[in-house]
């Protein structure tokens, strides 16, 4: 889309700026390099400031800009390929020249486009949202709204409680979620429920939509409390709902609001006078909901129906009060699993089914092309959906469609997510942050906008994998392929669009499909391969300009091609032999493995060095053996920082300690180190911003304070330290996490009163420890301790009770151990049941 593509030129100019780049863009070009950034600049200012509701001529004005840039980018990296590639002063020289002939037709072309923008003029009604979202045939008004709560039961319940409750202050009650998940639904039932109405004297409902209109609300409001003349003014009329309000106690349902802004215009006219009124409101923005809410009420997050609960909502939409025939239940069931607990699909889905003769040859049908049957069914739900994308700030939409191309049902890795996030540009820096914090910043408006789903957690309660509805994974499809973002192959033959900009994702590849392009005029920037799929590995070599190549999934030997593709920012690959990253100086993430080949013959020698000492946006690395990164204090620039790398794993390398000196800023360290002496604990105290550290190596001397103070997960694999080491991990002030496996040898751990780990929330002691008696002096001990985890402890003889006694203890897991620790988790959790507390889980796998 138009802002991706001004992000990534713009980046690209970017890097001529930096002194190391001279031999790209001498002085003469420079000028003409920072004209056009500024141009590029102004175009951005423009879409980051445009918050017009004229969504056509926006999307007009947008494609013009994405066909001038992408154009533009074709010239630009075409240009900067023959300078860097050129082995010959000579041949330099003459590139050179040639790239600054066509930053002149560029600078020429976007300087144009900026005037043509400009002046151009949106429609300030647009096309209106409000309009959009209550005409007859928007699924969601006109077959949702219906009184049938099938699986909202505790849902209502809870608002239910917080409507009636003995709070006299006037109170807003905020319910949030993706759109068709049933927000409306359950305020309308409420605000319908003849108990509820029965308590308040006035009734009003609201529904603003995307785009707030302050007359239209007036209107609804004073139309429900006084019967209002339209011809009043918006003063008047606001002086006529606030009066004819006052002094009684009133119900009023805000529905689908959409701004913070929108709500502190119109709260105004609700008088507080302490009488317990209530404000229900809906929204698909959790920082809406989280504005608005009072104290004692937080926000009510509607979540998806559960499998028997979809089912119960379709039965009842399609039999009414029959039953389901018994011949068509397993098939029906199959099919309704697929609206992943949306209501608006399952309710889509009923009326579509419905439309059919109810036998059981149909409904077969239906379930052997359920791909085409809910393609029918996500074009009903678009005019929902599609609002929530339309009123993403333009920063997040190329994040949001990128989502889309990763495979339906399968959780998204947030942190290879981000990185790629980052090697796209899509993320920009932010008040001094990393970008790391900011996209990850992104991905949590996303989700607080109820466009991403939250997944797995990490041991810290971080995000470690998210993912996304199917339908709106539909949504981001459609929109992608309008905006030439992202094109997901599922090995049919490709389309035409496919010779143009943007990302390739090859999902469920067919091995003997032609990858090639069918025209050759467009370039591919981004190629992602989810599954295996040998044959596209002779096509990836003809797409000269990938800036992301992320092909971990064929295990094929990519070192002959990857030296080629000199603007590569992100590269994820299996080798097979060394090879030279010299000319990539723009990498940002290196994740290199060797081939099953390497693996088979055990090539574990350090044979071939890496020099990443000239990358200076490197930001994450992770090389494998065979190869090595060479040591820093024989290249070109010795003393040069790698002041942006953020995690770095190293693998048996004798560098380790002048590496992890040339970076500062690390976040991240992994160390696997198999040689008989690990020197590695001197340098780390050098890194201060280090926050989580994992060493796996057969030696280690420990001694004093050498790990950084940052320090907040700490994982040691077979270093075998006494015991008595452990207890001085207690001096790491924010130490979160602590996994600990094979890393400790003796019988006995003591932990003294004096000892206290205050912020530890997760400890994993893992591995066939002589571990058979563990004291602790208290609870106090691990005052913040939420989770314990035991794996294959088979000396221990048990837990000790007071760990039963720390207040924020909710789960111990016991993998594989013996009977005696197993008894001994039962027992503590029966006494904490004693005292009534039910909140601690205790989980038990027994060994096998």
């Amino acid at each position: 889309m138009a802002y991706a593509a001004l992000s990534s030129l713009m980046y690209t100019l970017e890097q001529l700026f930096k002194p190391n780049q001279s031999f790209v863009c001498p002085c003469s070009t420079q000028q003409h390099v920072e004209s056009l950034y500024q141009n590029l600049s102004a175009l951005q200012l423009f879409l980051d400031n445009t918050t017009t509701k004229d969504i056509e001529t926006l999307k007009l004005v947008e494609k013009r800009i994405r066909d001038v840039i992408y154009k533009a980018e074709d010239k630009v990296d075409s240009s900067l390929r023959n300078i860097i590639l050129a082995d010959c002063g000579e041949k330099r020289e003459g590139a050179a020249k040639f790239f600054e002939e066509e930053l002149l037709k560029v600078e020429k072309d976007v300087d144009c486009l900026r005037k043509e923008v400009m002046v151009v003029e949106f429609n300030k009604h647009g096309r209106k949202c409000a309009e959009l979202a209550t005409t007859p045939s928007s699924p969601e008004k006109s077959t949702i709204e219906e009184n049938s709560i099938v699986g909202m039961e505790d849902d209502f319940n809870i608002i239910l409680d917080r409507v009636t409750s003995q709070t006299d202050e006037l109170t807003v009650i905020p319910i949030f979620g993706m759109g068709g998940i049933g927000k409306t639904t359950l305020a309308r039932k409420v605000y319908d429920d003849s108990y509820i109405r029965s308590r308040f004297d006035k009734h009003a409902w609201v529904t603003i939509s995307e785009e707030y209109n302050q007359r239209q609300m007036l209107l609804e409001v004073a139309s429900s409390i006084t019967g209002s003349n339209q011809e009043m003014s918006d003063d008047q009329l606001m002086e006529i709902v606030y009066r004819g309000l006052k002094g009684r106690r009133f119900l009023i349902v805000i529905d689908d609001i959409w701004s913070t802004e929108a709500w502190d215009r119109m709260q105004r006219i609700f008088p507080n006078d302490d009488n317990k009124s209530r404000i229900l409101l809906t929204t698909r923005l959790k920082y809406v909901a989280d504005y608005v809410n009072c104290p004692d009420f937080p926000p009510h997050s509607k979540s998806f129906l559960s499998r028997d609960d979809s089912w119960n909502l379709f039965t009842e939409k399609l039999f009414k009060k029959d039953l389901c025939p018994p011949l068509l239940v397993e098939i029906g069931k199959h099919i309704v699993q697929q609206c992943q607990g949306l209501p608006l699909s399952i309710v889509i889905v009923a009326g579509l089914v419905g439309k059919m003769d109810l036998t059981y040859d149909n409904w077969k049908k239906v379930e052997e092309n359920l791909n085409s049957f809910f393609g029918t069914v996500s074009e009903r739900c678009q005019s929902i959906l599609s609002l929530s994308y339309n009123y993403l700030p333009q920063y997040l939409k190329a994040c949001f469609l990128y989502v889309g191309g990763f495979p339906e049902d399968r959780e998204i890795n947030v942190s290879r997510l981000i990185r790629l996030w980052i090697a796209e540009h899509f993320v920009k820096a932010r008040n001094n942050k990393r970008l790391e914090m900011v996209a990850e910043e992104y991905l949590n408006e996303l989700i607080d906008r109820s466009l991403i789903l939250t997944g797995e957690q990490k041991a810290n309660g971080r995000m470690k994998f998210c993912k996304i509805h199917d339908l709106l994974r539909q949504l981001c499809l459609s929109e992608a392929h309008t905006e030439i973002v992202v094109h997901v192959m599922n090995g049919d033959v490709l389309k035409d669009r496919y010779d143009q900009h943007g990302v390739i994702l090859l999902s469920k590849v067919k091995e003997k499909h032609d990858y090639r392009p069918r025209r050759s005029n467009g370039i591919i920037r981004t190629f992602i391969s989810i599954n295996v799929a040998s044959g596209i590995y002779s096509r990836v070599s003809e797409f000269k300009f990938l800036k992301v190549l992320d092909v971990l999934s064929v295990w094929l030997d990519f070192s002959r091609v990857i030296p080629e593709l000199v603007h590569l920012r992100y590269v994820a690959a299996t080798i097979g032999e060394g090879l030279s990253l010299a000319k990539l100086r723009n990498l940002q993430t290196i994740i290199l493995r060797k081939t099953a080949k390497l693996y088979m013959y055990k090539s574990t020698e350090l044979k071939h060095p890496v020099d990443i000492w000239r990358m200076t946006e490197i930001r994450h690395v992770d090389i494998e053996l065979p190869l090595y990164i060479s040591n820093p204090v024989e290249a070109e620039q010795p003393l040069c920082l790698l002041n942006n790398l953020q995690t770095l794993y190293l693998y048996n390398s004798p560098f380790v300690a002048e590496i992890i000196r040339r970076s500062p800023n690390l976040k991240k360290l992994q160390i696997s180190d198999d040689s008989e002496h690990c020197d590695i604990l001197d340098s780390l105290s050098l890194v201060q911003y280090l926050e989580t550290l994992h060493i796996r190596t057969v030696a280690m001397n420990f001694s004093g304070d050498i790990f950084p103070p940052n320090l907040k997960k700490l994982r040691l694999s077979y270093t075998r330290l006494p015991w008595e080491v452990m207890n001085l991990l207690a001096n790491l002030p924010n130490l979160e996490v602590l996994k600990l496996e094979g890393a400790f040898d003796g019988t006995d751990w003591k932990v003294d009163e004096d000892v206290v780990f205050r912020k530890l929330i997760y400890l994993q002691l893992y591995g066939r420890y002589e571990l058979q008696r563990w004291g602790v002096a208290g609870s106090d001990n691990f005052p913040m301790l939420e989770q314990l985890i035991l794996n294959e402890l088979d000396e221990l003889e048990e837990i000790p009770e007071s760990i039963g006694d720390i207040m924020t203890l909710k789960l111990i897991k016991i993998k594989w151990c013996g009977y005696a620790l197993e008894t001994s988790a039962k027992k503590i959790q029966q006494e904490q049941q004693s005292l009534g507390n039910y909140e601690l889980q205790v989980q038990i796998t027994p060994k096998v």
